[in-house]
């Protein structure tokens, strides 16, 4: 994908000293020509393509990517301990300068395409996210953005980024800026100490165990997140360097041994492109299938020759794919999902028509940009100049990202927020890191108003009480009151079981067991206002889940009135059956087009199941339901006045929460919170 072409295809001259492989006068891997290594990049990039095709059939498509890390692991790692045995020592600048000239200037030009393309295509409402996007790419720290994207509860309604496959050329990247620096520590110690294939071999093996340990910890702990961050894959790409590393001892593996392990190693990765599932939690254990595939067949090269996988990976067709790759693995997303939009969704004939498409910009940009700047004699006789240039497009690409987000802005009218901003007017608690996550259980807080308010309000539960925290923060003044948060993402403030993305919920339940604990403890508050979005707990049937989040409830509701505070339910919020804002972007001129009946949205909350609960023998919290001044009307309207009611999902902007803070302020004190400055409405005389 991002590696170098499997060795240059002329032999280096004889190194004359002995290198860090711990062989004297015997050309690395890295120094001529692996057609199997180049064959097994077509298949690489084969399974990827057809998988996000959409094929059905190659559920597992995706391991492409980790065969690409441990052959990009060997020929990187094998190319710079070449050049130690040709020089005695590694140029970072030079291996950075072909980093530079090998991967920019194609991506430059995919990513600008690309900005381009979403402009033209996809609704203005994606325009921002899918720029930032494209910067994070450029810069090749996209992963990261995915990985926090992926684990984001506010970020369920972001669609597949033209870029998202940029992820693993970043996760590569950022592997090449600690493994070349390691390798010249090593070199230097290993001119003075000697052992300098034992101490390769042992970082190498260093950073692969660590890696595979917290791969196999952070999949079974979130998985999401895991399939993006780079610790989780270095492994991968280690394995490939201690192939490179061994390469010496490669050819005098016994010849039936080599031919098991090359042929078993091609089952394995192409068995995995069938037999993985794109549900299992990644990379973990199960990627071990592929990885070890890749690193079989590429050490059984040198011992097996062309009675191995050679046969069929070293033909003219699979090594012309394979030197493609990259540009191949660049194109094909950005125009699967540009033609996806464009066309209101694609089938798996048309996803591989687009694929095959794709091979037309990818053979241009490899003929006339990739290996152009990469040999040119220009650059590579001038590192920093090389260097430059990269730098240079590396900028343009992000220029491009950054320009299709400042397109958006100043479309709203007169409308708050403008819809094509909805997800971002949240409440502030956010941006304070106050609202943990769905991995830890560990107690975060945000503080609102005075610490020695006579009152004290504690809200309690997931992002559906945490929405009505600014008008909270609008009731402060002149109330003598202050509010500290106790949230946690898809979390329901019972002390029950609940289910989760993937399985049981384990970290809810503990979270709310050590919030229980704080709130009746020393610091606890006078009122606790609750609410949440999960109406049911775990069970084996719909009716004893639901049973078991109402009793759940129930049981800690009056738990919380035993310590002597009072509770306060705040029903849930009507669920609207699509994403209002995005409704509301793409029908400006017409936003009865975006409205939707209140019944069956109230009744897809867990606004009812709350005021069973409510009823429940053990406790006696008072209930406050807005739903009226949410939705005026059997039919819900999309926007009230001038300001946008939803903000994602059921979540309501933080813009219209603030206008409903005077009604939440009357509910409030008719449920016995003291707010002096907050006017009950004067009942009105019998007639």
């Amino acid at each position: 994908m991002t590696d170098e072409v499997a060795g240059p295809r002329h032999r280096a001259s004889k190194p004359t000293t002995k290198g860090l492989s711990g062989t004297a006068d015997r050309p690395h891997g890295g120094s001529r020509f692996r057609a199997d290594v180049e064959g097994l990049r077509a298949i690489a990039v084969g399974l990827v393509l057809i998988y996000h095709a959409g094929l059905s059939e190659l559920s597992g498509g995706f391991v492409g990517v980790d065969v690409f890390f441990v052959i990009s692991g060997f020929l990187i790692t094998s190319l710079l301990l070449a050049e130690f045995d040709r020089r005695g020592t590694v140029s970072l600048v030079e291996f950075y300068a072909r980093r530079a000239k090998r991967l920019l200037p194609a991506a430059c030009i995919v990513l600008v395409v690309t900005a381009i393309g979403a402009r033209l295509v996809l609704p203005e409402y994606r325009w921002d996210v899918t720029g930032g996007d494209i910067v994070a790419a450029a810069f090749y720290f996209v992963n990261w953005r995915l990985a926090d994207r992926s684990v984001d509860y506010l970020a369920e309604d972001v669609a597949p980024s033209p870029v998202q496959h940029f992820w693993s050329l970043a996760v590569e990247e950022q592997f090449y800026i600690v493994w070349p620096v390691l390798l010249v520590v090593v070199a230097l110690l290993a001119r003075r100490f000697g052992h300098g294939r034992r101490l390769l071999t042992i970082g190498l093996i260093g950073i692969a165990v660590s890696s595979f340990w917290y791969s196999l910890s952070e999949t079974d702990a979130n998985p999401a997140r895991a399939f993006f961050v780079t610790p989780t894959r270095m492994w991968e790409l280690a394995v490939g360097g201690l192939v490179a590393v061994a390469v010496g001892v490669l050819p005098r593996i016994p010849r039936l041994v080599a031919l098991v392990l090359g042929w078993g190693g091609l089952v394995a990765v192409v068995a995995a492109g069938f037999v993985v599932e794109e549900t299992m939690p990644w990379p973990g254990w199960r990627a071990a299938l592929p990885v070890l595939g890749t690193a079989a067949v590429i050490a059984a090269g040198p011992a097996v020759g062309r009675a191995g996988p050679a046969v069929v990976l070293g033909t003219k067709p699979m090594c012309w794919i394979g030197g493609l790759s990259y540009s191949l693995y660049l194109w094909h997303w950005p125009l699967l999902v540009l033609a996806d939009e464009h066309y209101d969704g694609i089938s798996t004939k048309q996803g591989l028509v687009v694929v095959a498409i794709s091979a037309v910009p990818a053979w241009i940009t490899h003929k006339l940009v990739e290996n152009p700047v990469r040999h040119s004699r220009v650059l590579s006789a001038r590192p920093k100049l090389a260097l430059g240039v990269g730098l240079n497009v590396t900028v343009a690409a992000a220029v491009g990202g950054l320009a299709l987000a400042a397109v958006v802005g100043g479309t709203g009218g007169n409308l708050r927020p403008n819809p094509v901003r909805a997800e971002r007017d949240v409440p502030d608690l956010y941006a304070k890191g106050c609202q943990q996550n769905q991995v830890s259980a560990e107690v975060v807080t945000c503080e609102y108003g005075p610490a020695d308010a006579t009152t004290t309000i504690a809200v309690f539960g997931d992002s559906k009480i945490a929405q009505w925290v600014p008008a909270l923060q609008a009731l402060l003044p002149r109330n003598d009151l202050r509010v500290v948060t106790y949230t946690k993402s898809a979390c329901a403030p019972a002390d029950v079981d609940t289910n989760g993305n993937e399985g049981l919920y384990t970290s809810c339940r503990e979270w709310v067991g050590n919030v229980l604990t704080e709130l009746t403890g020393p610091a606890k508050p006078d009122f606790v206002l609750t609410s949440q979005r999960i109406p049911t707990a775990a069970g084996p049937t719909p009716e004893a889940r639901r049973t078991t989040m109402r009793d759940g409830l129930d049981s800690t509701w009056a738990r919380l009135e035993a310590a002597g505070i009072r509770v306060v339910v705040l029903a849930d919020t009507p669920s609207p059956p699509f994403t209002v804002w995005q409704c509301v972007a793409e029908n400006r001129s017409d936003w009865s087009t975006c409205e939707f009946e209140r019944d069956p949205a109230v009744a897809n909350s867990a606004a009812p199941l709350l005021r069973e609960a409510v009823a429940g023998p053990q406790s006696d919290p008072a209930f406050i339901d807005l739903t009226a001044d949410i939705c005026p009307a059997p039919i819900c309207p999309p926007v009230i006045g001038d300001v946008l009611v939803y903000r994602q999902g059921s979540h309501l902007t933080a813009t219209f929460v603030k206008e409903l803070a005077p009604v939440l302020g009357v509910a409030l004190k008719s449920a016995g919170v003291p707010l002096p400055a907050v006017q009950l409405p004067t009942p009105t005389p019998a007639p």
